[in-house]
């Protein structure tokens, strides 16, 4: 009997269904010689600091570094159910193998093999490594299982990522929220340069003094030409006034074909990219859909760095193609001859190729798929068909004018054939509204008449346009990512698999981290640091927010699981990194600790030192920290409104007190000064100040 452990149970099911293990158990499926059982994301996670002892317990700068002598690993609580199926399913007498068919890539490596050696687990392992959920993929990846031995690099890099990432984040969010106090201030790897880019862009931003320009234009037979910016106003109006009914000469005419070649296919990030553009999706959600789809069979493996196919899959695309041209609502029917050859590069195809559709969209009613997906799937489908097709030619022609003494120029451009562009068109149209299609896009530009060198034109109109010079633009998710996936780029050789801030799989997450953390918002499609974020940045080290470090770790990453790096090499840098970050980081002034204090509601003056009592977390408190306890009476914990009228030294109502007989009744509390308070509990004795008072009991209402 064969063990195929699955990342997700819907994958699970699809190849329980192509190996005829119909037999459905309470966590797995059983038939045919295999069973088929799943993990659910991850079921194992590295221990929190506090699992290793007591000195980690507590948030101070004297406990750090937090740096584990020996890796201890936990059973998520909410996933315990399903790791106890496979902890049962591994160590069945009749099971021989264990093959790991989690998603292949680095994560899908480390899910699989984190249960199998929690579990205990020493049984033959095999490695099922496929692009594509289609039955015809599933059959001939489990022809041509590998041994799972082939990739243990991969796991070894996955650890060193899992462990960096554990390091860096417990150590600099520990030390930075101690120095700073108040707020818990997040640090990670990836997530902080990026937050550091963010930053950046909203100070240049807010620093950007707009200055106006002015551009001197003449006009004559449809034609506007104008000069280049000009600094004074006056000047431009000088200008026209030379100009205004005089000649104008045409001094120079330039042609010249161009041609845009067809676009690369989709890896996770332009397919992001273009989705956030297009519809406004997150990168969060643009990856949802696409696993869904994933699962469905109906594209191929979403979380790839490549936009090429291998070599051998110029038969595949073709089929796919020809089923777009029998199923797709959008698609132009035109003579098509694809130019397949130009997506194919092995050497450019790594763990996985460029997300394409599968044949399974010709067997699918699209109606029933959410719209959501529908729209990447159309997405998906429209960029094949582009990437596949014939050059755009136009042709641009650039036209400098004499007038007055002062030169002008105006261009144009006209289309000679639209090859891939017709594909992107009638997409586009698909999804926009009438109105959208009715409304010509602004930067077409229009075609000049036909012009000569030489030629006079009399009695030529003008004009000065004012302008303003424009700040650089909020970050979008699109020009976000795709900054994530350049940054450090020009510090890395062509030769680098994997650059800039994260993988294709995981930065949508770390944005949605740094949402969630209060470090980032959304507005509409902007992506903006908020204040907090802003104030972060100014506080972190060159060393934790470059993007050009953490694009380096992400490269030696990929040498790790190439076999090309030690995984011992690769942490000594991080434990060094980690050290040196705590050494320079020490202190702060007494005015940087209060950067991310919160106001508080102040509630009253303390009775015992005449200190401020403000609104906390648990309850009043004195900020003298004297010992007074003011949130409890009686073990009644006070609201905002009760505590403020005690400490104004007037009686407030307690309801639901329980006497020492058990029984339940409320009282008038009185203050009557301050006295003292002693007692042990849990083998710990407490002391401080407390209220004295006096007690009035409600009068009862007569029946």
């Amino acid at each position: 009997m064969q063990l195929v452990i699955t990342e997700k149970p819907s994958v699970a099911k699809s190849i329980a269904e192509v190996l005829g293990a119909a037999d459905r158990q309470d966590g797995y499926f059983e038939g045919g010689g295999y069973l088929v059982s799943w993990c659910v994301g991850h079921l194992i996670e590295l221990a929190q600091p506090e699992s290793y002892g007591e000195q980690w317990k507590k948030w101070t700068y004297e406990s750090l570094p937090v740096k584990p002598e020996q890796w201890q690993y936990e059973i998520k609580e909410d996933t315990k159910e399903q790791y106890e199926v496979l902890y049962q399913l591994l160590h069945r007498e009749d099971v021989s193998t264990v093959i790991c068919a989690t998603d292949a890539g680095r994560e899908g490596e480390l899910i699989f093999r984190l249960v199998y050696e929690m579990a205990g687990c020493s049984k033959p392992m095999e490695r099922l490594w496929i692009s594509s959920m289609e039955e015809s993929a599933i059959r001939e990846g489990f022809e041509n299982l590998k041994p799972g031995s082939d990739y243990d690099t991969l796991y070894h890099s996955a650890l060193c990522r899992q462990e960096a990432d554990w390091l860096v984040g417990i150590n600099g969010t520990r030390l930075f929220t101690v120095l700073y106090g108040g707020k818990v201030l997040k640090v990670g790897r990836v997530q902080t340069p990026t937050l550091a880019m963010l930053a950046e862009r909203e100070n240049k931003i807010k620093n950007f003094k707009k200055e106006p320009y002015y551009m001197a234009h003449i006009q004559m037979d449809g034609i506007d030409a104008a000069t280049e910016k000009i600094n004074s106003k006056a000047e431009a109006e000088n200008i026209t006034k030379a100009c205004k009914n005089g000649q104008a000469h045409v001094t120079s005419v330039i042609k010249e074909e161009k041609a845009v070649a067809p676009p690369k296919l989709y890896d996770l990030t332009t397919l992001q990219r273009d989705a956030n553009r297009i519809f406004g999706f997150t990168a969060k959600q643009t990856l949802e859909y696409t696993q869904s789809l994933y699962e469905k069979k109906l594209v191929t493996y979403p979380r790839t760095d490549s936009q090429f196919l291998s070599d051998d899959m110029a038969l595949t695309a073709e089929q796919v193609i020809k089923t777009i041209f029998e199923t797709m609502p959008f698609v132009p029917q035109v003579v098509f001859h694809p130019d397949i050859k130009r997506v194919l590069n092995s050497k450019k195809v790594t763990d996985h190729h460029a997300v394409i559709p599968t044949v399974e969209i010709g067997k699918t009613d699209l109606a029933a798929i959410p719209e959501t997906e529908r729209k990447i799937l159309f997405l998906v489908v429209d960029r094949l068909l582009c990437a596949t097709g014939e050059k755009h030619l136009y042709e641009t022609v650039k036209a400098e004018f004499s007038c007055g003494g002062s030169a002008f120029s105006a261009s144009g451009k006209s289309v000679k054939k639209n090859g891939w562009k017709d594909f992107e068109e009638a997409f586009r149209k698909s999804y926009q509204t009438k109105e959208e299609r009715n409304t010509p896009s602004v930067q077409e530009e229009k075609k000049l008449p036909e012009l000569t060198e030489g030629m006079v034109f009399e009695g030529v109109q003008t004009k000065v346009s004012e302008h303003y010079t424009q700040p650089p633009k909020h970050f979008t998710e699109d020009s976000l990512l795709s900054a994530m996936e350049r940054a450090g780029s020009e510090d890395i050789g062509a030769e680098a698999e994997r650059k800039g801030l994260g993988t294709p799989a995981t930065r949508a997450d770390i944005i949605e981290k740094l949402v969630r953390d209060g470090f980032v918002k959304r507005e509409k499609k902007q992506i903006i640091p908020t204040e907090d974020g802003m104030k972060l940045i100014t506080v972190l080290p060159e060393i934790v927010k470059s993007p050009k470090l953490t694009a380096d770790w992400e490269n030696a990453l990929t040498l790790v699981a190439k076999g090309e790096m030690g995984r011992e090499e690769f942490m000594a840098d991080i434990d060094s990194m980690v050290s040196d970050l705590i050494h320079n980081c020490h202190e702060v002034s007494d005015e940087q600790k209060k950067m991310f204090a919160r106001e508080q509601e102040t509630l009253g003056v303390c009775p015992n030192c005449g200190g401020q009592v403000v609104k906390g977390k648990f309850g009043a408190y004195c900020t003298n920290k004297c010992g007074m306890n003011i949130s409890r009476i009686m073990g009644a914990a006070l609201t905002d409104e009760q505590v403020k009228t005690i400490l104004e030294g007037k009686k407030i109502l307690l309801k639901g007190l329980t006497s020492k007989a058990g029984k339940k009744y409320d009282a008038y509390i009185i203050p009557n000064g301050i006295e003292d308070y002693h007692y042990t509990k849990d083998g710990q004795e407490r002391s401080g100040k407390q209220f004295k008072f006096n007690m009035e009991f409600p009068k009862r209402r007569k029946k």
